[in-house]
């Protein structure tokens, strides 16, 4: 090969962060994060069971999913690692509400965001609309992990001026 020729990579690669990260399951206790079948799930309840005939002592994890409410459990043996997400919340101002359901944040840096939708949660849900129509600063916090974003908290920071 010349080296008058030049390569071209197409890179279909991000940066190579990980979604999740590994933790031993006999470290993981109530109020943490795991992923229980693919799904980030912030745990509600742990119990471990004796070392059985082969030696492994037994995690039953009963998670909630942090982006649909749903109710997921698994088993795992304590000396096993199990994948862990990383759990980022984020605080946006925000400044308008489109018809189709998506919100249009302000980043710290001064860009707009614009690809969340509205929360499915009904009260606040309807905490946004009401506070956003009278006219209230309102700044909403964004749980974000394994590649989802949802808003999870609403927070008044008083009237606009």
């Amino acid at each position: 090969m010349s080296d008058s020729e030049e390569h071209h990579f197409e890179s279909k690669a991000d940066a190579g962060a990980s979604k999740t990260y590994p933790q031993q399951a006999g470290t993981i206790r109530k109020n943490g994060y795991i992923v229980i079948k693919n799904r980030p799930c912030k745990v509600v309840e742990v119990s471990t069971s004796k070392t059985g005939k082969h030696g492994h002592a037994k995690c039953h994890f009963v998670g909630i999913d942090i982006f649909n409410g749903k109710k997921l459990e698994d088993i795992v043996p304590s000396s096993h690692n199990c994948d862990a997400p990383h759990v980022n919340r984020t605080d946006y101002q925000l400044i308008d509400i489109s018809e189709d359901g998506f919100v249009s944040l302000l980043t710290e840096n001064g860009n707009t965001k614009d690809d969340l939708r509205l929360p499915t949660d009904d009260s606040l849900l309807s905490q946004i609309k009401d506070g956003f129509a009278d006219g209230k600063d309102l700044v909403v916090t964004v749980m974000s992990a394994m590649g989802e974003e949802q808003i999870c908290a609403l927070k008044d920071i008083g009237p606009k001026n």
